[in-house]
């Protein structure tokens, strides 16, 4: 198994709790993954924790497939931070653990996202890469719907 991380800070203009709560909203996901095209079973039963399916679309030599994902978000509060982390195995046996770490910087939330992957060699390029895009993805519609949000006062 070959592993990698990927690691990506940035700011949103809004304060934690609010990038905390979007982030524990599994339906936040549709489009802030821009794989991810829905959410279903979505359970709450346990304090601290949500699970749900996250269905990841993928287009490959014009054909479509669509990847139901089991997904458990873990949440953490501290008085330094918030964060929510979790770990998801795909198929072709891609594992990939994340974590986003919430703190207050200048007026709005400083995000720290950590993605660690594990993959056969075969496959780690591949799913590298399509992380590293959705890392990047995720940063910038994050702080745009967030920043958007927070300019309209809701």
């Amino acid at each position: 198994m070959a592993a990698r991380v990927l690691e990506n800070t940035f700011h949103v203009d809004a304060a934690p709790e609010e990038v905390f709560a979007h982030l524990t909203t599994p339906d936040s996901y549709i489009g802030l993954s821009p794989l991810v095209v829905a959410v279903r079973d979505v359970d709450r039963s346990e304090p601290g924790v949500v699970r749900y399916v996250s269905v990841e679309r993928f287009r490959f030599l014009g054909l479509k497939y669509d990847n139901p994902i089991a997904v458990t978000l873990l949440t953490e509060r501290t008085a330094e931070r918030l964060s929510v982390r979790g770990e998801v195995r795909s198929p072709g046996g891609v594992r990939m653990g994340y974590r986003f770490d919430m703190s207050p910087e200048a007026g709005g939330t400083r995000v720290d996202d950590r993605l660690d992957l594990s993959a056969s060699w075969l496959v780690m390029g591949f799913a590298a890469g399509q992380a590293r895009k959705v890392q990047l993805a995720r940063a910038r519609i994050l702080a745009e719907r967030l920043s958007a949000r927070s300019a309209h006062g809701s």
